[in-house]
């Protein structure tokens, strides 16, 4: 995935790996109990509002979803299937994979940098 490829100076990509796993695995533990709230722009894009920038540790929401679509618990994945009903739209990853995110846990939206 693309946030595995973010290496810091001197990091390895194992190392790497290792980092975006703890994130995500973070991620869907706060999912489950609450304390990351997911969030569906009206363009089907996705946000996770609820970590801070030094906890995502680089990693996108797009790549925590990504992970989380393969590897995540099924509990958090009931999560983003219940963000979904709520906003009456799905995730589309198309746009999830095309750049659209947001940097303020999914209040504002933009595409690209």
């Amino acid at each position: 995935m693309a946030c595995e490829t973010r290496l810091k100076p001197r990091q390895t990509i194992r190392q790497r790996i290792d980092e975006v796993k703890k994130v995500v695995a973070k991620l869907d533990s706060r999912l489950v109990n609450g304390r990351v709230k997911v969030k569906i722009g009206p363009n089907g894009a996705i946000a996770f509002d609820g970590l801070t920038d030094e906890e995502r540790d680089g990693v996108t929401d797009a790549c925590a979803y990504r992970m989380l679509q393969v590897s995540g618990s099924a509990l958090a994945l009931a999560k983003i299937e219940q963000a979904e009903m709520l906003a009456g739209r799905s995730v589309d990853r198309t746009v999830v994979n095309s750049g659209f995110h947001s940097h303020d846990g999914g209040k504002t939206w933009h595409h690209g940098h």
